[in-house]
């Protein structure tokens, strides 16, 4: 099929990667536009733009993909239909009715649950044990609409939003294709979501980030499993920031007679346990504030964490 392209992020590049080696006929790519990052502020094209270049593809990068006169090109192109993936903006009707088989979105959940900007991070934060990838046709509203394919896919208990994304990458790329094959075989059907089944994931706070002593083990375990690698979980040692990075649900060991929060036991080989509201959570890796990512064992030993401190979730 003549589709355009319109992703940003690698969870959308691997979409356009398959769709590279497929047979499809990719008459552009759109991307948001290149972004100042690092310590020398450079501008740097997203992983869409980048893969597109050493491909050879067109590129567009308008600041507002609702502008008509990018629109008027688009539509000079005259594609069959327009692919969306992590694109970055809100799109209007006239881009989303531009194409005969109008725009069709790869959402990294199984639609109608977490709608939304951060639909990994919340199903593990929630404790799901799987989640999926949904092929939608577009509407004007935020991931309402009707539902081309699915399919589901398994939250391991070691699962990060990292490599839970790698995943859903990847299982979203190859139905990508299939849809699009019977989109074009004229074999699909459109399925209404049920708006009464709908949750929602929206962007990541702050303050949500923050590490609350109190809940369960297993409820700090998925923040910290969610969180990762962006934008990490969070405590305070001694009024100082201190990121969990890698950590798991430990049950009970000790915790009865503890305080949310402090250190239960320092493990010379697992690492530092912690009483949670209920439960203990054995914590492995860690980032101190203004350092890098280290063990937490090296951690005890550079900034003398000792059992019976208490780990705060406020400064």
């Amino acid at each position: 099929m003549r589709l355009v392209f319109m992703g940003t992020p690698e969870f959308a590049a691997v979409s356009l990667d398959a769709l590279i080696a497929s047979e499809h006929d990719i008459l552009c790519v759109v991307s948001q536009p290149d972004r100042r990052r690092g310590r020398g502020m450079k501008l740097i094209p997203s992983p869409v733009k980048a893969l597109a270049q050493e491909n050879g593809l067109l590129i567009y990068q308008p600041e507002k993909a609702s502008d008509p006169g990018f629109i008027a090109e688009l539509k000079e192109l005259d594609p069959e239909v327009i692919v969306v993936v992590a694109y970055g903006q809100i799109l209007k009707k006239p881009l989303l009715e531009l194409a005969p088989h109008g725009a069709i979105n790869v959402h990294a959940s199984y639609l109608p649950k977490y709608r939304g900007a951060a639909p990994i991070q919340r199903a593990i934060m929630a404790g799901e044990e799987e989640t999926g990838i949904t092929i939608m046709l577009m509407d004007e509203h935020m991931d309402t609409g009707d539902i081309l394919s699915q399919e589901l896919v398994k939250i391991e208990s070691e699962d990060t939003a990292g490599t839970l994304h790698d995943k859903l990458s990847i299982v979203g790329a190859r139905l990508l294709l299939k849809t699009l094959d019977d989109m074009e075989k004229g074999i699909i059907s459109l399925v209404p979501q049920d708006d009464s089944l709908a949750t929602y994931a929206p962007k990541i706070t702050k303050d949500e980030a923050k590490i609350d002593w109190s809940a369960s083990s297993r409820k700090v375990s998925d923040l910290v499993r969610g969180l990762n690698p962006v934008p990490g979980a969070y405590t305070f040692h001694s009024g100082r920031l201190l990121k969990v990075w890698k950590a798991k649900d430990a049950g009970n060991c000790g915790s009865d007679k503890a305080l949310p929060g402090e250190v239960i036991n320092i493990d010379n080989e697992e690492g530092v346990y912690v009483a949670t509201g209920s439960g203990s959570l054995l914590i492995q890796e860690v980032q101190p504030e203004n350092g890098r990512r280290i063990h937490v064992l090296e951690y005890v030993r550079g900034y003398h964490l000792e059992e019976g401190v208490v780990l705060n979730s406020v400064n």
